[in-house]
């Protein structure tokens, strides 16, 4: 099993250059009733289901770099043209080019559009200070998607560790304490009642607002994603 702190360091040397973040593609999405996207390149997570693929599994091959400013000008054209009020970093794990993300957020609240950070929350729970950073940023919510309910629910999702389940939690009572506006999401295909329940309890003693807002996403099956989970043993 893995460490995502350790992974995510190694994918940061990859997809990070100076300032500057390999995105793969740039997109409108019908997510949120219409939204901007960059799809950023890199995660430290392996999940079982991810629909990521190449830019996931090779990012040294996937991608080209972007300053903060280049992917704000890409975001803003695309929500004119669409007018949509809500953009995205998406695709991958977008806090592992933290200062990136920083300049990009600090770029965004000088407009009226507001960001949805899509993350695993991961180096938000490992790091308190980032969440007090994003804090400074009127213009953000993020939405952290736990992966699993329970620390080997997680480690059976993503084949890392299973410590790194509670920096996810961890993430979520940093962002709280940090008055920064978040929601959870979890793939409803994987949530056993008796894991759900578990779950519940944990958010509502962090916040009732997390409970009562969890979100169910739905599992695609994506070709490569049905085989990766036939490779490990769960019915389709």
């Amino acid at each position: 099993m893995y460490d995502p702190i350790i992974l995510g360091e190694k994918i940061k040397h990859i997809v990070c250059k100076n300032n500057f973040r390999k995105y793969y593609r740039f997109r409108s999405a019908r997510f949120y009733g219409g939204i901007a996207t960059a799809d950023c390149v890199g995660c430290n997570l392996s999940c079982i289901y991810c629909w990521s693929n190449k830019p996931k599994n090779s990012p040294s091959n996937s991608g080209e770099f972007y300053s903060p400013k280049q992917v704000f000008n890409k975001l803003i054209h695309i929500a004119k043209k669409k007018k949509y009020s809500l953009i995205r970093v998406s695709g991958n794990e977008p806090t592992i080019a933290k200062e990136h993300l920083l300049e990009l957020l600090e770029l965004v609240d000088k407009t009226d559009f507001q960001f949805i950070l899509e993350t695993n929350g991961i180096l938000i729970g490992n790091d308190p200070n980032y969440a007090y950073e994003i804090s400074k940023y009127n213009s953000i919510h993020v939405r952290i998607s736990l992966k699993g309910c329970t620390p080997s629910h997680f480690s059976q999702l993503t084949g890392a560790r299973s410590e790194a389940f509670d920096l996810q939690i961890n993430a979520l009572q940093n962002l709280v304490r940090s008055h920064v506006s978040c929601h959870v999401s979890i793939m409803k295909d994987f949530a056993k009642k008796d894991y759900l329940n578990e779950l519940l309890n944990k958010l509502y003693k962090i916040s009732p607002d997390l409970a009562h807002s969890l979100e169910f996403e739905r599992l695609i099956l994506y070709p490569h994603v049905k085989a990766e989970l036939v490779r490990h043993g769960f019915q389709i």
